[in-house]
């Protein structure tokens, strides 16, 4: 969309109040001033729109605005990562776990991504499908918590008890006092 300085002005403008209304929690307002500036070909209005729409409760108009984002940008993470929303917020895990493939197609070191996947995987008792995810999370930040303790879940799922073993261990390093890690410790015969 290229825009003129005054048509430039206006939508600044709109976008403005919609932040100023969605701050107070009046996503009709927020939204509203959006709807009076739309152009079905700019990425960041739909954008905007999808994440409004979403906060406001509104999945099927929210999913419509961040799919038509999408094909305006097809390669862009943030829409589909907002189009996740709605869609886990309906129950439609299924579509959840495609859009997650498809950023990591795009982004296979995308750590949000596989740390999500992961946990999805996890939730299903798909152990080794997750493991695949936090180990990869795991590879590029070795010393985050998150990733780090639902590595060591997964491990212990699997039989890895040694691997586990260590995992909680470096766990214990980040957050000392870790029900988590010392809940995994004990499971192993290794608890204090």
């Amino acid at each position: 969309m290229k825009l003129s300085g005054q048509n430039f002005q206006v939508v600044r403008s709109a976008f403005e109040k919609s932040y100023k209304y969605e701050k107070e929690g009046d996503f009709s307002h927020a939204l509203d001033q959006l709807k009076e500036v739309y152009d079905e070909d700019s990425y960041e209005i739909n954008l905007r729109l999808g994440w409004l729409n979403y906060q406001a409760g509104i999945f099927t108009e929210s999913i419509a605005h961040y799919q038509r984002a999408i094909n305006l940008m097809p390669y862009a993470e943030e829409a589909k990562f907002g189009l996740i929303l709605p869609k886990a917020a309906m129950g439609k895990w299924t579509e959840v776990v495609n859009l997650y493939k498809e950023i990591l197609e795009i982004s296979p070191n995308q750590t949000i991504a596989n740390y999500r996947l992961g946990l999805i995987y996890y939730g299903q008792e798909a152990y080794e499908k997750a493991y695949l995810h936090f180990k990869k999370v795991v590879d590029l930040y070795p010393f985050s918590y998150d990733s780090l303790i639902m590595l060591a879940w997964t491990n212990y799922h699997m039989g890895k008890s040694r691997e586990a073993l260590i995992l909680f261990e470096k766990s214990l390093w980040y957050f000392p006092q870790d029900p988590s890690a010392l809940e995994g410790l004990k499971l192993l015969g290794e608890g204090n």
